[in-house]
């Protein structure tokens, strides 16, 4: 029986970052261990990619951009005899001459807060990449709760729209303590995540302040991410001012960008793992604490208990006491917190990247 031949689109994994990239270098590794009855063909710009922040330059980087969806990937994938076109970045040819399309939409959050993103890359997005999804023979996302947003906000059919659970990225054991912003010796709380807005840092490190003032002056609080590049989001200079005004400058700790053993330290190491974001696509870091033994507290809200099931704690983000009330008793019951971490190891068992690739593969086949 002839192979189903799959085109993937790699060029994004030039510029993607966090979970986008993430998501892309799994699929790859994935599709190049071979699939029964697939054959697949990694498509890549011979072109450099700007990423800088020259305006001039990031506009010229865009129409380039607009050329390689609409022009050179569909004529790619015609001189390839390609089946199916699969992207990971939100956009598609529009034009799909013999081939059918399935593309990624990670969330909605371009349409949930349009102001916060540039307003070419919008316009390029609601002209160019919101039509191609329509057309598309699939698009996948990454949680029932994305899934729902994307229909609700852009408008594309449920039926289209397929969620397919993310797993924990495959990374290196091995402990790397080499420039650690915190020793073993200490107790502290975790978060993962760049200092975005939506990551809900000021309502944490408000909670943790209170946590201080009843008495538990024995934890530090760390968050390991890099502030964002774009200014409508990057909440990181609130971060760095309510610390000053709280004089916690001592206690709450930022390590910034950390590699992948790095990461693993700091999992290692943990009291708690804590994520009370507001919204998010899925939430690997809850993955991770899981693989880690890490007790973890996170939102009741958006996507994050339909990855973390019974294995979590959940507060409401946007009180501040709850906040503080949770992690007081996953410090201070031991039952509590051996509970939920024997959950969450069989939670954890849930997800992988062998069977994300299946669900998807799967999805290929029926078109």
């Amino acid at each position: 029986m002839k192979k189903i031949k799959v085109c993937l689109d790699i060029r994004d994994l030039r510029i993607a970052k966090t979970g986008a990239k993430t998501y892309l270098e799994e699929i790859s590794k994935q599709f190049k261990k071979g699939q029964h009855g697939f054959e697949f063909s990694f498509i890549d710009t011979w072109l450099p990619v700007y990423t800088g922040h020259n305006k001039i330059l990031k506009i010229i980087e865009h129409i380039r951009f607009f050329f390689w969806k609409q022009l050179s990937l569909p004529l790619i994938c015609v001189l390839k005899k390609c089946d199916i076109l699969y992207c990971t970045d939100y956009f598609l040819p529009v034009i799909k001459p013999g081939f059918k399309t399935a593309v990624v939409f990670y969330d909605a959050f371009f349409w949930q807060y349009p102001d916060q993103y540039n307003r070419l890359w919008l316009a390029l997005l609601n002209s160019v990449g919101v039509k191609a999804a329509k057309k598309a023979d699939a698009v996948i996302t990454i949680s029932e709760y994305s899934k729902q947003q994307i229909h609700r906000y852009v408008g594309i059919d449920l039926s289209k729209i397929h969620a397919i659970h993310l797993a924990p990225k495959s990374s290196t054991t091995r402990l790397n303590t080499r420039d650690a912003v915190i020793d073993t010796s200490k107790k502290y709380i975790l978060h993962i995540g760049v200092l975005e807005k939506r990551k809900n840092l000021l309502n944490l490190v408000r909670a943790f302040h209170l946590l201080l003032q009843e008495g538990f002056t024995d934890y530090y609080l760390v968050l390991v991410g890099n502030k964002v590049s774009k200014t409508k989001i990057d909440d990181s200079a609130n971060i760095l001012s309510l610390i000053e005004s709280l004089g916690l400058q001592e206690k709450v700790i930022l390590a910034g960008f950390v590699s992948d053993d790095q990461l693993a330290f700091y999992y290692k190491n943990a009291s708690i793992y804590a994520f009370v974001s507001i919204n998010e696509g899925f939430g690997i870091p809850i993955l991770e604490a899981f693989q880690y033994d890490l007790p973890t507290l996170i939102s009741d809200n958006n996507c994050l208990p339909e990855v973390g099931g019974d294995a979590v704690l959940t507060c409401d983000p946007f009180n501040v006491d709850d906040i503080r009330d949770k992690m007081k008793m996953l410090i201070t019951d031991p039952i509590l917190r051996e509970t939920l971490i024997t959950r969450g190891r069989t939670r954890l068992s849930q997800f992988s990247w062998e069977r994300s690739t299946g669900e998807l593969l799967a999805v290929f086949r029926n078109l």
